[in-house]
């Protein structure tokens, strides 16, 4: 019989407890694949090349995806309704280029209007399809979010939602509140023939109507255009050239790269003692 999907045992709070969230963070499938569908999102955002993006990470966990938006050089706000994943997520305290929100995302964003220049999310929209109490309704947590989300999107931006639909009435749903809150867009399929390979991700876009972009057909297309670099958990890279020395989570080098990276940004860095890898007592 096939597993029970997680969101189906209750709520994401509940189901993301300590042993659950370190299990998730620690297992390298789960980073490997969430890393790969990240590096998608980010491509299918389709920022300017030359411009640091101010982007949210909605559903961010233990912040694998946030790695993946970090090592593109861009600063990042994390949302997520799990403590447990957010603490994991927060042993990064010296990085410069985000922010953690403890936040149930179906009760809205609480940002200002127009501050993002784009939104990802990993594997988490699902959640919001479900009621795990009798004064929750999915179609009405899910119109929330959306309105709030829009309002908070600079225009001509973009947000982009990987997820697993269970049926074609889930997908229906998702899109429908999502239009419903003034966005245009669609869902882009990769590698629709493939069990194992495909990926849905909602593909969400403010202002006029645009094309969707086009799905990937074939996984050599990804090797051959080099989608899919190494930004896994924790494991950073001094430069795109092979044959660099990896920087590791931590250490004086992960540290100082950090802080070059703030600095290039524009971001007011203090001085070098401030980031000197220590552990700071929980805030939460």
């Amino acid at each position: 019989m096939a597993s029970k999907r997680p969101e189906h045992t209750g709520p994401a709070e509940l189901f993301y407890d300590e042993t659950e969230s370190s299990k998730y963070a620690s297992n390298s499938h789960i980073v490997k694949i969430q890393t790969e569908m990240a590096e998608r999102a980010i491509e299918l955002l389709a920022l300017p090349e030359d411009k640091v993006g101010y982007l949210l990470d909605l559903g961010c966990g233990s912040g694998i995806s946030g790695d993946v938006i970090s090592a593109h050089g861009h600063v990042w706000v994390g949302v997520d309704v799990s403590l447990p994943m957010l603490k994991i997520n927060r042993e990064d305290e010296e990085d410069p280029t985000k922010d953690l929100v403890l936040r149930d995302l179906g009760s809205g964003m609480p940002f200002r209007a127009g501050t993002f220049d784009g939104a990802i999310s990993i594997s988490a929209i699902q959640w919001l399809c479900h009621a795990n109490s009798n004064d929750q309704n999915p179609r009405k947590r899910l119109h929330r979010f959306f309105q709030s989300l829009y309002a908070c999107m600079g225009r001509g931006t973009r947000a982009i939602f990987q997820f697993y639909p269970e049926n074609e009435q889930q997908s229906d749903l998702i899109m429908s509140q999502a239009m419903r809150a003034g966005f245009n867009g669609g869902l882009v399929v990769d590698f629709p023939n493939s069990t194992k390979a495909k990926k849905v991700y909602l593909v969400l876009m403010t202002g006029g109507v645009q094309q969707l972009p086009k799905a990937l057909t074939d996984e050599q297309e990804v090797a051959a255009r080099g989608q899919i670099e190494n930004t896994g958990r924790r494991v950073f890279q001094t430069g795109k050239q092979k044959g660099k020395e990896r920087i590791v989570k931590g250490s004086k080098a992960w540290i100082d790269a950090k802080r070059e990276r703030a600095q290039k940004q524009g971001r007011e860095v203090g001085n070098a003692s401030k980031f000197s890898g220590r552990k700071r007592k929980d805030k939460w």
